[in-house]
């Protein structure tokens, strides 16, 4: 069995609905070094055309894992317990105002609904939120997902991420 590292991030996704965001989220999962926590029932097939155009071919790169509830999903991960941070728009902390583990669970609830109430009171403690001008709902899943990890990974100098990047120099004058 293959050795997980264990400062690696994870997105859990609860239920998650439509297949071109979980390609999006996997795709980012890659870029990062993201572990990708799905939990059942989704509303697509991970065979789906949609969810492998959104990743691309980035698919195959990924640590992703199925659980068939949320109780599998915690019987498989102990280490969640007390590291895991709950998206919703009903939290009273931001996203940016909280102190993230260099391993810990970032979890998000399906597009129609988000995470339900129950699981949000009990950790009511790991809730946070992103801000957002007026009556808008939410935002999108894959689009909250990035903005969150991202600042995870800022707050511990997106370690091992590459920061710069390269120019070509090329002549633009005819």
């Amino acid at each position: 069995m293959e050795r997980r590292d264990t400062t690696m991030m994870n997105i859990v996704l609860l239920e998650p609905e439509m297949p071109s965001n979980t390609g999006n989220i996997g795709r980012t999962c890659v870029a990062t070094k993201t572990r990708l926590h799905l939990i059942e029932p989704l509303g697509f097939k991970l065979n789906e055309k949609a969810l492998k155009r959104a990743g691309l071919d980035y698919w195959d790169k990924l640590d992703v894992t199925v659980y068939s509830d949320y109780q599998d999903f915690l019987e498989r991960n102990p280490d969640a317990l007390g590291r895991m941070y709950f998206a919703t728009t009903k939290a009273h902390k931001v996203y940016s105002n909280v102190e993230y583990e260099p391993d810990c669970y970032l979890m998000f609830g399906k597009e129609s609904a988000g995470i339900p109430e129950e699981i949000l009171v009990e950790n009511e403690e790991h809730c946070i939120r992103i801000p957002m001008w007026g009556d808008i709902r939410s935002l999108n899943l894959s689009n909250s997902v990035s903005v969150v990890l991202y600042e995870a990974l800022r707050q511990h100098g997106f370690e091992k991420m590459a920061l710069t990047g390269q120019l070509h120099h090329l002549n633009w004058n005819h």
